[in-house]
């Protein structure tokens, strides 16, 4: 069935398009400028033209239309599966995999990894089956999936309600004074780059809250959890103050440590069982390439055991 968004224009202020494309930072821009041109945004119940001004108070409804289905196919992937059981199965993803196919990336993903392991819930359809939180292809780490739909409403109900516990370890430049902090920042998709998400006034609400580990001379290892699951946060938000992600490709400095991509990883997951209800807590160890950069950084840190 198509979904149907329904906003306010508030302070928002310029273009129709524009606007929807920083209110609505899951949708691309060519598929919601697709909606506007086939009459699928109404603007207090009248469509409008792309450019046409928002102004304080619009009431704007967009119709979302069912992705179109990709042929999935099961795939014989190993997989280090942490735990399962008949409703969920806990799964540590490596660094460099893709969460579930989209048209950049049709197979090889885990999503077709666990559908040749076991069934899975089809609340997402068959776009994303049993998927319910991502993290970024070159991040490492835990990721709680659904075996059915009863499941996946339990534990998408529990990300909604901030109830699940998400613990990511980080390594990011520069060495950060304050032994913990918060960083609370609306994040929407960046203006100036498509690919990017910034922190923007109209943005989502997110927060992230950090913790100092450890300090070497040029990089700390911190301990992030996430209030918010929004796209790219802890990249956005750590470099918001002035600490990126080492070897992040996107939003970290040229001159970084070489790896596979920014060093992230998701440590500790924990939610309610959706059907006993016991509160279960996992943790999956740094990668090796994870652990060999810190091992060698605590080597030149000295004082540093």
């Amino acid at each position: 069935m198509p979904r149907k968004e329904q906003l306010t224009i508030t302070d928002q202020t310029g273009r129709l398009d524009k606007v929807l494309s920083s209110m609505m930072p899951d949708e691309s821009r060519s598929q919601l400028k697709l909606a506007i041109d086939e009459q699928r945004v109404l603007v207090n119940g009248h469509v409008e033209k792309p450019k046409y001004p928002v102004q304080a108070g619009d009431q704007i409804e967009v119709t979302i239309p069912d992705p179109v289905p990709l042929d999935l196919e099961p795939e014989n992937i190993p997989l280090d599966i942490v735990y399962e059981d008949d409703d969920v199965i806990v799964v540590n993803k490596p660094s460099g995999m893709v969460v579930h196919p989209s048209p950049g990336h049709p197979d090889h993903t885990l999503v077709n990894a666990l559908l040749y392991h076991s069934p899975l819930s089809t609340i997402n359809g068959t776009y994303r089956p049993g998927i319910v939180h991502r993290i970024d292809k070159d991040t490492s780490g835990l990721l709680m999936v659904a075996k059915n739909d009863n499941a996946h409403r339990s534990l998408a109900q529990q990300l909604k309600n901030k109830t699940n516990l998400r613990e990511y370890i980080a390594l990011v430049h520069g060495v950060i004074k304050q032994d913990s902090g918060t960083v609370d920042a609306p994040l929407g998709r960046s203006p100036k780059d498509r690919k990017k998400q910034a922190i923007v006034a109209d943005g989502r609400h997110a927060v992230t809250h950090y913790r100092v580990l450890e300090r070497y001379l040029n990089y700390t290892l911190i301990s992030c959890w996430l209030e918010t699951g929004r796209t790219h946060q802890i990249r956005v938000h750590m470099k918001s103050i002035g600490h990126p992600l080492a070897g992040d490709p996107l939003y970290g400095p040229r001159k970084t440590i070489a790896g596979s991509g920014q060093f992230l990883h998701a440590k500790k997951l924990g939610f309610k069982h959706p059907v006993t209800g016991k509160q279960l807590v996992f943790e999956a160890p740094l990668p090796d390439d994870f652990q060999r950069v810190v091992n060698r950084l605590r080597e030149q840190t000295p004082g540093l055991k």
